[in-house]
């Protein structure tokens, strides 16, 4: 930190000041927003920081001034955090902040209009991301990390704030998503039911009127949602929905959403072209969907092994492998169609231990018991029509259509 004089930092404080009080007297919510970037890291937030750190009685020098006493309780909390902040300490940075947040959540609930609609987005992203390095701080000091679930909580208050009629309710679906991110952070998604059913059934929104950026992403996590809820058929309208309308400059929005879209997909039935994969380097997938393509079940599983750490993080392991079914049902259909070649007129007759042979070739030894039951799954979900001769040891296939198509419906559906 370079040295910063008394005069200096007192000139620092003043200006500062001045351009917040400013900015809300004119309704300037541009300026308003960045004042209260923290996360910004900008050179003259850090300068007011180091000045704040030199003149260590800010508080006497708001309420000396007039103009500067009417917002003294927003700039008082507003500073100690900056103050904390630079040094370091995030946890205290994050408890004035907290303060601030509400005193400044208060003035907003006062003005009619909703011209500090972006400043308030600024102060509840600040929030979620401050507590997050808060708790980081804490956890690694031995202590519970608990600031990002009381920013929830203050979230809440804002979400209520903004839950009304009027101009400002357009800005309850940012808090929304906020919330969101906060819930799934802290593995308490159950949280997000409520506010969606203030989203989507309360009279007082509209959810086209809300702005683009904030449906792309309630898209996103509500579609993330019904994925863990094996939702698919919703899970699919809504990801497809936030990738339809994300911003294409944003790939990696783009690469987030289709990380969880692209097993929705599979699982309905609809295979991505590579280009697509190769593009937004999706490459953990090129081996599930060269599995199903090819029957491949050995494929299938290594594939799942080789990225199981990155698809149990991301909550798609158990929708990946349940891909099984789909890919016995390629390798059967590969069975069909070389029997055919070779022998139409039992084409239909595929014998258990033929199946058990293929099996055997791709490294999955399994007995003609097994391969029955999984042959009775098959039938049973739909993916193969036809019926199982027992004593034969056969499988008699429909000559119409004996391996039905998904068609955009999830297996057994």
């Amino acid at each position: 930190m370079a040295y910063v004089s008394m005069g200096e930092a007192h000139r620092r404080i003043t200006e500062y000041s001045n351009r917040f009080c400013d900015a809300v007297s004119y309704q300037d919510s541009s300026t308003l927003c960045r004042l209260l970037s923290f996360s910004s890291n900008s050179p003259p937030l850090l300068s007011l920081a180091d000045a704040l750190n030199v003149f260590q009685d800010a508080s006497s020098l708001i309420r000396q001034s007039d103009k500067f006493s009417e917002y003294g309780e927003i700039l008082a909390h507003l500073f100690r955090s900056l103050q904390s902040y630079r040094v370091g300490n995030l946890v205290e940075a994050y408890l004035a902040f907290e303060k601030f947040a509400n005193a400044f959540v208060q003035e907003f609930r006062n003005w009619e209009s909703a011209w500090a609609l972006e400043a308030l987005y600024v102060v509840c992203y600040e929030i979620r991301v401050l507590a997050e390095k808060a708790d980081k701080e804490l956890t690694s000091n031995g202590k519970s990390p608990e600031k990002l679930k009381a920013a929830g909580s203050l979230l809440m208050k804002v979400f209520g704030v903004l839950a009304g009629k009027g101009p400002k309710r357009v800005g309850a679906l940012y808090v929304t998503c906020q919330l969101f991110k906060t819930y799934f952070k802290l593995g308490t998604v159950n949280l997000c039911r409520s506010v969606i059913r203030s989203i989507e059934t309360a009279r007082i929104f509209d959810f086209e009127e809300f702005p683009r950026r904030d449906k792309v992403t309630y898209m996103y996590y509500t579609g993330r949602l019904e994925v863990f809820n094996e939702n698919f058929p919703a899970a699919d309208t809504k990801l497809s929905y936030a990738l339809q309308y994300c911003n294409p400059k944003r790939e990696r929005n783009i690469r987030m959403i289709l990380k969880y879209l692209i097993p929705v997909k599979l699982s309905i039935g609809v295979i991505p072209k590579d280009e697509l994969l190769q593009n937004y380097n999706l490459h953990e997938y090129t081996k599930i969907v060269q599995a199903l393509r090819k029957g491949d079940l050995r494929l299938l599983r290594h594939a799942l092994q080789e990225h199981e750490d990155r698809f149990l993080r991301s909550g798609v392991y158990l929708v990946l492998e349940k891909l099984e079914l789909q890919v016995y049902q390629r390798l059967m259909k590969k069975i069909y169609i070389n029997q055919k070649q070779s022998d139409p007129a039992r084409a239909h007759q595929l014998k258990l231990e033929v199946i058990a042979k293929a099996l055997r070739w791709l490294e999955m030894d399994m007995d003609l018991d097994e391969v029955e039951c999984i042959m009775t799954i098959l039938i049973y979900k739909n993916l193969v029509k036809g019926y199982l001769a027992h004593k034969s040891k056969v499988v008699v296939l429909s000559k119409q259509d004996p391996f039905p198509k998904l068609n955009g419906k999830p297996v057994g559906s």
